[in-house]
């Protein structure tokens, strides 16, 4: 059966799109936080919920009882039909690495081996050539750090190599800063052999795993979960790195023991204890119980970890792998002005703008970190991060959609400020200094590394996860954010943003694809991708009619679904290719249509169509249903924005609103 074929709810009549704009943003305002910024949740999977809980067993801290209850209520409402949990929150398909955590995780909250949760993850597994053991190396090495499998079956991560000279180019400061924060912990404790005892509880689940008393230690990977397999250099590489774990230099191994050490509390040090993330940050805890047990330092670092919790009745307690304060506020700001063009926004949009550019301009990274080349830090200065600033780890793009929403927060709304001209010109200086030579933006940093670093991803799960990119959304952003800003504020630093945009646009037009779209990195993908490159092309001067651009609306046109909408399976994120969902999406249709209304008139068919999509499948509460994942990293990490479908359908109707009332 054809996509367009399968059965469809019955259609509400259309509302008007202006109706459907003031339902959308009078419940956008209602979600507006106290402290001015929105947030929703960013949900992948329970894998930092289950490293959580290993950590508290390790580190002699369980959660208490209600907690271990809420923990327990959000494995038993995401686990599969097939008795395992997947990688993602659409998988109905479990993943081997997350079912092995998960299934430590519940017997250490107390749940019964017996219980039918546990049982049926036990039974899945079974079922898988090699069972547990088969976990990827990621898996095996949270097993050793618990006590539950031998370090002689996880692939070496000797912290001798943080001891390289720093020319060396395979030195880890030229690493992605994630996959450098995460090795310099694990480098740590897997140099120091830490290994937990959990008592009797550890000898049960050694025979539930593997059926056996003995620490496993086949290195074997497999299973679905694999999805960038060791090529010959990493085998070769990690063959040379085990021969040298037999008899490791007494002496070297101290030295670069407190060289991660020293890394590890550099980290705590100027994130607050956050850590990048969850990821790296549940890691250094373990690495400051490893190097100093019942410290106050584990404490605070456990303890901080409650930053990245979520808690509700429906769904439990879980731990999100990112908080997206600016990000989600930005946009939302966005939206929100969308749709008042031409008059003066309503009373409640303009105070709900007014305290989001409070929180944005609050949010700006004002102080450098201290020290910065203990963990080869970048400058911060200037920057915003993803979340509220708090751990410092800024980001360009995030960087980018600050600027422009406090910028065009300043133009339409009177007295919502705007930033001081220091303020501005750290920013803009964060930013230019995240451009790489290609033309194209980075993350949090230039490109260091070669490409060829991705041939010794030690991950397995993950691809283009070892050095930093040029990302079409991070250029997009800039080009973007450049536009947006009051020539008169750049100052001297007007012609450096001049030759950066002509760089940027270069870049943009050799990353098109043939078939007019635009790849993405961080969200579900060729919609995405696209809709950045059109809005930051145009944001730097390319008029609506050049051919690059026609061709992107082409492609566009060409994907639209029958019923008006679009929608992008997140399948073509790993296939490298755009896959039709079998649903149209309200995110999916609400980039295109952004695109598209860059591109052409509020009038073209198609753009009316969308748009009419949009209007009759809006709930009454005014949100729109999303069914599928938007974002994604790493290749294989797909997550669910959740505000997404809050404020993206709104800026699109809006945006639409705005260009019908000026032809």
């Amino acid at each position: 059966m054809a996509p367009e074929d399968l059965p469809h709810p019955p259609r509400p009549p259309a509302l008007s799109p202006r109706t459907a704009y003031r339902r959308a943003a009078d419940r956008l305002v209602s979600e507006q936080r106290p402290d001015g910024c929105w947030e929703g949740e960013m949900v992948w999977n329970t894998m930092i919920l289950s490293q959580y809980v290993i950590v508290c067993a390790v580190t002699g801290n369980p959660p208490r009882q209600h907690e271990r209850e809420a923990m327990i209520r959000h494995y038993r409402a995401t686990v599969t039909g097939k008795g395992g949990w997947g990688p993602h929150s659409e998988s109905s398909h479990p993943s081997l690495y997350c079912t092995v955590l998960a299934s430590v995780a519940l017997r250490l909250l107390g749940v019964p081996a017996d219980d039918p949760l546990c049982r049926g993850a036990a039974e899945w597994m079974r079922t898988l050539p090699g069972g547990p053991r088969a976990v990827p190396t990621w898996g095996k090495f949270w097993l050793a750090l618990a006590g539950l499998y031998d370090y002689r079956g996880v692939n070496p991560v000797p912290p001798e190599m943080f001891l390289l000279p720093r020319w060396v180019p395979v030195h880890p400061n030229r690493f992605y800063c994630h996959t450098r924060s995460v090795y310099q912990a694990m480098a740590y404790l897997y140099g120091a052999r830490f290994q937990a005892d959990l008592g009797p509880l550890g000898a049960q689940l050694r025979h539930e795993l593997f059926g056996s008393d003995t620490l496993p230690r086949e290195r074997r990977c497999a299973g679905t979960d694999i999805h960038r397999p060791a090529g010959p250099l990493l085998h070769a590489v990690n063959a040379m790195l085990s021969g040298y774990e037999l008899r490791p230099a007494p002496l070297l191994r101290r030295r670069a023991l407190n060289r991660c050490l020293r890394r590890v509390e550099h980290e705590q040090l100027v994130t607050g204890e956050l850590g990048l993330s969850p990821v790296n940050a549940l890691l250094n805890v373990l690495v400051l119980h490893a190097a100093r047990p019942g410290s106050a330092a584990v404490a605070r670092a456990l303890a901080a970890q409650a930053y990245w919790r979520w808690t509700d009745e429906a769904e439990g307690t879980r731990y999100a792998g990112a908080r997206s304060q600016t990000w989600d506020t930005g946009f939302a700001v966005e939206a929100l002005l969308a749709g008042q063009a031409g008059h003066e926004p309503e009373p409640a949009v303009a105070d709900a703008v007014r305290r989001a550019a409070a929180f944005l301009r609050g949010a700006q990274v004002t102080e450098e970190i201290p020290q910065p080349t203990v963990t080869a830090r970048s400058p911060a200065l200037g920057g915003w991060c993803f979340s509220e600033g708090g751990h410092r780890w800024p980001v360009s793009d995030c960087t980018a959609e600050a600027l422009a929403a406090l910028a065009h927060a300043a133009r339409a709304v009177p007295g919502a400020g705007g930033l001081p001209d220091e303020n501005l010109r750290h920013a803009v200086r964060f930013l230019l200094e995240r451009q790489n030579r290609d033309g194209g933006f980075g993350t949090y940093e230039r490109r260091r590394g070669g490409r060829w670093l991705e041939a010794l991803n030690p991950s397995e799960m993950f691809s283009d996860c070892m050095v930093e990119g040029s990302y079409v959304e991070c250029t997009a952003s800039a080009l973007t954010a450049f536009a947006a800003l009051p020539a008169h504020a750049l100052g001297p630093l007007s012609s450096a943003v001049d030759r950066s945009c002509r760089r940027a646009v270069a870049f943009l037009l050799r990353r098109q694809e043939a078939d007019g779209s635009w790849p993405a990195a961080w969200g579900v993908n060729r919609i995405y991708g696209t809709w950045f490159a059109v809005r930051g092309l145009r944001a730097a001067g390319l008029p609506a009619d050049h051919p690059r651009l026609r061709r992107a609306a082409g492609w566009l046109r060409a994907v639209q679904r029958a019923d008006g909408g679009w929608g992008e399976h997140h399948r073509g994120c790993t296939e490298n290719r755009y896959a039709e969902h079998v649903r149209s999406q309200p995110v999916s249709t609400a980039w295109s249509l952004l695109a598209l209304l860059d591109t052409g008139g509020p009038k073209d068919p198609v753009v009316v169509r969308g748009v009419d999509w949009l209007c009759r499948a809006q709930r009454p509460d005014g949100t729109w249903e999303q069914t599928s994942v938007n974002g994604v990293f790493f290749g294989t990490g797909l997550l669910d924005y959740r505000l997404y479908a809050r404020y993206f359908p709104l800026w699109a109707l809006g945006r639409w609103l705005d260009a019908r009332e000026a032809s």
